[in-house]
């Protein structure tokens, strides 16, 4: 498996090698040692599925507080996503900052975004499946998030990017001054 290292602190890249012939492939999308001693020193507890039916679906940007704070090991299985990481560990040099990658099926790559990370994603073609394992499973009462267009954070989103799409509670989040600290570095 190869790791490409963003410019957030913690947050990875995985691209796990494939063994083509004609046939197809064949690739090791997980392994626990290998993720504990390259990535992170983690236990996924649960793993989610998502599908967005419409380009440009934005959801997030999500995150979970303590103690059910989640790290994310995400992969698109169908389509291709346009995935955020925000950086929202107070005192961290790279607070409030974000970076994307584009997943999709046929590169195979996965993006870690650790517990002090919000995440979010558009889709970019119609039909697009999310796949994640979390360490923490789900709680309502630790269920929060931030703001998808915070002019603070600036993500730049996909052209495609409709704010229609968003849920109720994903048109109602905080921006990052007014969020609470949650995290810190």
């Amino acid at each position: 498996m190869e790791i490409i290292r963003h410019a957030l602190q913690d947050v990875a890249e995985i691209i796990p090698k494939r063994h083509e012939d004609a046939r197809g492939y064949f690739s090791e999308i997980f392994k626990d040692d290998w993720f504990r001693t390259n990535v992170a020193d983690v236990d996924f507890v649960q793993e989610n599925q998502s599908l967005s039916r419409t380009t440009g679906t934005v959801r997030g940007l999500h995150f979970q507080s303590e103690p059910y704070a989640q790290g994310k090991l995400v992969r698109c299985l169908a389509g291709l996503i346009y995935d955020v990481a925000v950086d929202i560990r107070v005192g961290s040099p790279t607070y409030g900052q974000w970076i994307s990658v584009e997943l999709s099926p046929e590169k195979g790559n996965q993006l870690w975004i650790p517990a002090g990370f919000a995440h979010g994603f558009c889709t970019l073609s119609a039909d697009s499946v999310l796949c994640y394992k979390v360490t923490a499973g789900y709680s309502t009462d630790n269920d929060l998030g931030l703001a998808w267009d915070d002019p603070q954070i600036a993500v730049s989103w996909p052209s495609v990017a409709d704010a229609n799409t968003l849920s109720g509670k994903d048109r109602k989040q905080p921006t990052l001054s007014s969020l609470g600290q949650y995290f810190r570095f």
